[in-house]
């Protein structure tokens, strides 16, 4: 768990200042709201497609540093271009190969953790990455904020062809615990210990995910739209609150990804001894209630009191819900499958890449506010909390590292520590 960790965390460095300074550097050239969204989404389609290849590799037993491996070369590739382009041709190329090396990435280092946690119940594991992730995250747009305030804002790029270099030598020295997933995680048998259960065709295994599946795609949208149509919405300004400068906007998102590395590891940890359900629904009610406070600072001279008081549900929302959401997808998904599973996970960030930032750039660019958007977001969370009645931990890992399918009338006090209950 100490490499994956590791390396989640220099890689998590170079991409935060990416992710959220990349609409920012292209809006100072005098790209549109839309090109710079079609540009992200272009990132997201080819990443849907590379997911899918990394995950179905990864059930047949390709080691899972292999993808990583590749991630670095296409990422350092990536910002190479980027850190010149100033032609619309130049920015999509640069997005095509972040979108590849995403694609690789996310399934093989997902996947990493339950297999490395040994004795760690893999929610706990979860827990402990995510936070690496938010921490390096931070300090990826904290560099950017400077860069930001200094007008190098490109060195982000920089930073982050460095970040993916040093991630190239450390897996190459230390590489991960690789293995097709059910090799580590089933003991024995992949079959759930206490009952067998029926043989399963390719789709029914799938069936039980689509709740997860559905959640996630709401949840990743916003998290695109924080990437993509915030930073906008804020230099643009909303009907009544005033436009904010680069830095000011920059400095805000810095400010909410310090809230998410502060709470990560607590709300982890916390929600790591309850459902996944009860904490995906927290989840969806702190994005709720963000994106409504975000949708009414548009309509207020002194809006940007409501954002930031939107940024503390919303760094509680996330941090809930994504280590919570890849527990449930292990709790739900046979052994068998998990690299695949993975991958359909991951295809939710994708999806949401993709249409997010087309609907959010496409709004702004009508509206020139973010009200309807944000409304439409926080609506959207509230929808989709019906279906979390239909989760419960099918299969799980305890911390011998063996699947199991509890009873449901077993007792919490009885999982505890154990992922099998627990939310990732």
């Amino acid at each position: 768990m100490r490499n994956v960790t590791r390396l989640r965390f220099l890689a998590s460095i170079g991409a935060g200042g990416v992710m959220f300074m990349t609409p920012l550097i292209f809006h100072a050239i005098d790209f549109s709201a839309r090109e710079v969204g079609s540009g992200l989404a272009v990132s997201a389609l080819i990443g849907t497609v590379v997911r899918l290849l990394s995950g179905a590799l990864l059930d047949r037993g390709i080691r899972c540093s292999w993808p990583v491996r590749g991630t670095t070369l296409l990422a350092i590739a990536a910002d190479l271009i980027l850190l010149q382009a100033n032609s619309y041709n130049s920015y999509l190329l640069g997005q095509l190969l972040l979108g590849c090396a995403a694609g690789l990435y996310w399934p093989a280092i997902e996947l990493a953790v339950p297999l490395s946690c040994g004795n760690l119940p893999s929610s706990r594991g979860y827990a402990l990455v995510r936070s690496a992730d938010a921490l390096g995250i931070g300090i990826g747009t904290l560099i950017g904020t400077a860069a930001a305030t200094l007008g190098i804002l490109r060195t982000v790029y920089s930073v982050e062809a460095v970040c993916m270099g040093a991630v190239l030598v450390l897996i190459s020295l230390v590489p991960l615990q690789d293995g097709p997933p059910y090799r580590n995680l089933s003991g024995n048998s992949p079959d759930p210990l206490g009952q067998r259960p029926r043989p399963m065709t390719r789709l029914p295994w799938l069936l039980p995910l689509l709740p997860v599946l559905l959640i996630s795609v709401v949840a990743t949208g916003i998290l695109a739209l924080q990437q993509s149509a915030l930073p906008l919405d804020l230099v643009r300004g909303g009907m009544m609150r005033p436009a904010l400068s680069e830095s000011h906007s920059s400095a805000l998102i810095a400010l909410q990804l310090t809230l998410l590395v502060s709470l990560q590891w607590p709300v982890g940890r916390w929600l790591a001894e309850r459902s996944v359900a009860f904490g995906l629904g927290l989840s969806l009610a702190g994005f709720s209630l963000g994106c409504s406070l975000i949708a009414l600072s548009s309509l207020f001279e002194n809006g940007t009191i409501l954002v930031l008081a939107a940024l503390l549900p919303m760094a509680f929302a996330q941090a809930a819900f994504l280590p919570t959401a890849t527990e449930a997808v292990i709790e739900e998904t046979p052994p068998e499958h998990r690299g695949l599973a993975m991958a359909l996970f991951s295809q939710c960030f994708a999806i949401s890449a993709i249409v997010a930032p087309l609907a959010g750039g496409a709004l702004l660019d009508l509206q020139n506010n973010g009200l309807l958007l944000w409304l439409l977001m926080g609506g959207a969370c509230l929808v989709v909390l019906p279906t979390l009645r239909s989760l419960k931990p099918r299969y799980g890992v305890t911390a011998t590292g063996q699947d199991i399918a509890p009873p449901e009338q077993q007792s919490f006090d009885a999982l505890a520590g154990s992922s099998g209950q627990q939310h990732r």
